[in-house]
């Protein structure tokens, strides 16, 4: 699936009507240069999936935001581990298979511990406002 997002507020509408498909157990991985609107996205799900009582905010210097929704979110960024250890540290199993949705920022730093069912999420800056969001579904065998 592709989707061409003119503003945030696009990204944000788009991510929300993605969010009604998912449940629990889901592990969704973003990939984007900095700036592409990974966050961005989260945001439209985090929404969605709180009624607009939760807003996403990057975790990038706690590793891990929880958010009380229907199921739980998990949002991760993995930009600034220095290794695996410190999410096994924070126990990322319990998280990547427990009772929530998973969503992963810099998947790419710690492919080892990523479960093979998983969506990718890939956004692409085309300009300052515009981005495409590439949505492929992974390792379903």
């Amino acid at each position: 699936m592709e989707f061409i997002s003119n503003s945030a507020e696009d990204t944000i509408l788009f991510a929300s009507e993605f969010a009604k498909k998912l449940k629990a157990g889901d592990v969704i991985l973003l990939d984007g240069d900095l700036g592409a609107g990974k966050t961005v996205f989260t945001k439209g799900i985090v929404l969605a999936l709180s009624d607009g009582k939760e807003i996403a905010v990057s975790p990038t210097f706690v590793i891990v935001n929880e958010y009380r929704t229907s199921p739980p979110i998990y949002h991760f960024d993995f930009y600034r581990i220095e290794s695996v250890d410190e999410l096994y540290g924070i126990g990322i199993e319990e998280y990547l298979f427990g009772d929530g949705i998973c969503i992963i920022e810099w998947p790419e730093r710690a492919p080892e511990v990523l479960p093979k069912n998983s969506t990718s999420v890939k956004i692409l800056k085309l300009d300052e406002n515009r981005r495409k969001i590439i949505i492929e579904e992974s390792g379903n065998e």
